[in-house]
């Protein structure tokens, strides 16, 4: 599974890119809104950290406008910058015109199987559906997922990767991760919250007194 964090804070990019297990990072305008700083500038600065995909939203509604964009952040970000698009009709359209000339497309506020598998038609590397957010109405976004995986199951010769996305708590992940979720992204506070368990402390901190002891001894 790829881990991808979704942030637009440059410290927390290096904070987990130090781990060794970042493998691309994800953004949108609500989190460069947050980051304060320019778009292309935070964007640069990430790619810089990470070598992995790092998806770059458009903002234009229209294809043509979707088109433009893309091409134009490409022109001036790094190399594994890829572009994010909304699955919609005219983000269908955009897809399959950058994919087809080999620029990676991330498709993103999926909330369907049949969402997700237009857009792997359309060339999408990566389908981004969105967890959290279901859940937020009252159903299980963990639903999704399994359909979207499954549907996947059918179609054996689909590249494009499932891209788990608007994830709240440990739990998704591990659904995740059982159903073979190809990538996931998510916050910072889900990575630490994934690494630390109350038992690998508890083991550290009776080695580190048994050491304690053992120097004592050598020191007497």
């Amino acid at each position: 599974m790829e881990f991808f964090l979704d942030t637009a804070i440059i410290e927390e990019v290096k904070e987990i890119a130090d781990w060794g297990i970042l493998d691309g990072v994800t953004t949108n305008p609500s989190l460069i809104k947050k980051s304060g700083r320019d778009f292309k500038q935070v964007v640069s600065e990430i790619a810089a950290l990470c070598s992995g995909p790092i998806s770059a939203e458009v903002t234009a509604l229209d294809a043509a406008g979707m088109v433009e964009e893309g091409l134009q952040l490409k022109a001036e970000l790094p190399e594994n910058v890829i572009i994010k698009i909304p699955c919609t009709p005219e983000g269908l359209k955009a897809t399959k015109v950058l994919s087809g000339q080999g620029i990676g497309v991330n498709v993103t506020l999926i909330f369907s199987a049949s969402q997700a598998l237009m857009s792997a038609k359309a060339g999408a590397m990566y389908v981004s559906p969105f967890i959290g957010r279901i859940d937020d109405t009252g159903a299980d976004g963990m639903d999704l997922i399994a359909e979207i995986m499954n549907t996947w199951d059918n179609y054996p010769d689909i590249e494009t990767k499932v891209l788990a996305a608007s994830i709240r708590h440990p739990m998704h992940m591990l659904q995740c991760m059982q159903m073979g979720v190809h990538t996931a992204t998510m916050p910072t506070k889900i990575f630490k919250m994934l690494i630390k368990h109350p038992l690998t402390d508890k083991g550290i901190d009776g080695f580190m007194a048994d050491w304690a002891e053992v120097e004592k001894a050598g020191n007497a």
